[in-house]
């Protein structure tokens, strides 16, 4: 397997795309993880072919993971001279009640945008035919202590379990190949580790969203929504993570790499890279 970085950043427009991955399986490239903004100039700067690219795991709906689906969904399907089927995963909706956010399930996402009626109702019979076939994790809250769905596509796995981000329904993604794995963390606050420590197990590469220092360097609301650099080595020391990539990168932990790196070394003690847009990072076989 090797893992494509699309995305490194975040929601700001600072020279970075926003959260998005692509990984190859066997050297093709066969799953989107997160359609953050400016992904879609990435995947054609680096002339990946798009005809076997069927998978999509949203990680959550926040603009900076998945504005740019539509568009990618567009290219692949102008890539295909055949009908192309996608499996669509991503978080259920939550209400809206007690001062959080409204967000649609999956679904009705889906249906938003593509559906009869949807915003881009045209896209499915635009160029090849396309079919989705969307699939939920977790329950309404978006926090789910229950076991990782498993969904078995011939030679890989993907599991999947609830994590937690604030008021945003959220997903952990795991994919195993040939006796490798790397896990995603999306962004995940403090009631979402337990999850991501089970499902990250011994993964081979853990790629995990860091856009926040240790308290008190970053806002006080930021740690409702993510996890700092001592909670990421604490998680990785205890699943035996073999390597980790930080990526979902703020200016702030992007220029205080150092103090990142000696506040994760606390606790954990394998490799950590910082990732970069069009970064390539492959995980050989055992």
């Amino acid at each position: 397997m090797e893992v494509i970085v699309l995305g490194s950043g975040g929601p700001g427009a600072l020279g970075r795309a926003s959260s998005s991955y692509v990984v190859t399986i066997d050297t093709e490239p066969r799953v989107l993880v997160d359609a953050g903004s400016g992904a879609f100039a990435r995947i054609g700067e680096a002339k990946l072919a798009l005809d076997a690219l069927d998978i999509v795991l949203l990680t959550h709906l926040h603009v900076d993971h998945a504005a740019e689906l539509p568009g990618l969904l567009k290219a692949r399907a102008v890539a295909s001279p055949v009908p192309v089927k996608f499996e669509i995963f991503g978080p259920p909706g939550s209400p809206g009640k007690r001062g959080g956010a409204y967000f649609p399930s999956t679904r009705q996402f889906l249906k938003l945008l593509f559906g009869p009626r949807g915003a881009f109702a045209y896209l499915p019979d635009f160029a090849a035919p396309i079919t989705i076939e969307s699939h939920e994790i977790g329950g309404s809250t978006g926090l789910d202590v229950g076991k990782p769905l498993v969904f078995n596509f011939g030679t890989f796995a993907i599991s999947a379990v609830a994590g937690h981000h604030g008021d945003a329904p959220a997903v952990i993604y795991r994919l195993d190949h040939a006796g490798r794995s790397i896990t995603f963390s999306g962004d995940i606050d403090a009631a979402g580790l337990p999850a991501l420590r089970r499902i990250a197990a011994g993964t081979d590469l853990l790629v995990f969203d860091a856009p926040v220092l240790d308290p008190p360097e970053s806002p006080a609301v930021l740690y409702t929504l993510h996890s700092p650099p001592r909670a990421i080595g604490e998680v990785a020391r205890d699943a035996h993570v073999g390597r980790l990539l930080l990526s979902h990168l703020s200016p702030q932990t992007d220029s205080e790499r150092q103090s990142v790196l000696a506040s994760i070394g606390h606790s954990y003690g394998g490799p950590v890279t910082f990732a970069q847009d069009d970064m390539r990072m492959a995980i050989g076989f055992k």
